[in-house]
């Protein structure tokens, strides 16, 4: 049996103000995987990331190894062993 590559998500502390989401090593080999791997370990964190059809939310932004993901509906981008899942949220407004 293959075990999937291992991935780190981390999290912007503005983020970690308004819910504790420590960062982790979880396996999978897409963002989807990876992400239902940690919210299975911390629940609360789900809904400040992804909409009620599990699609990341508007004012939330996801890289993987420095890039923003493209399939923000299904996060059925790839990530490969070592890479890094940052979750961050996206800034709006100002002049």
């Amino acid at each position: 049996m293959v075990e999937a590559p291992l991935v780190t998500v981390q999290f912007t502390r503005n983020l970690q103000r308004h819910v504790a989401c420590p960062a982790g090593t979880y396996g999978g080999a897409t963002v989807a995987e990876v992400l239902g791997a940690y919210f299975a370990d911390h629940p609360g964190v789900r809904h400040y990331v992804l909409d009620d059809q599990g699609g990341v939310r508007q004012h939330v932004t996801v890289f993987v190894g420095g890039s923003t993901i493209v399939d923000r509906a299904r996060l059925s981008d790839a990530v490969g062993a070592g890479e890094e899942i940052y979750v961050m949220q996206a800034l709006s407004g100002g002049t």
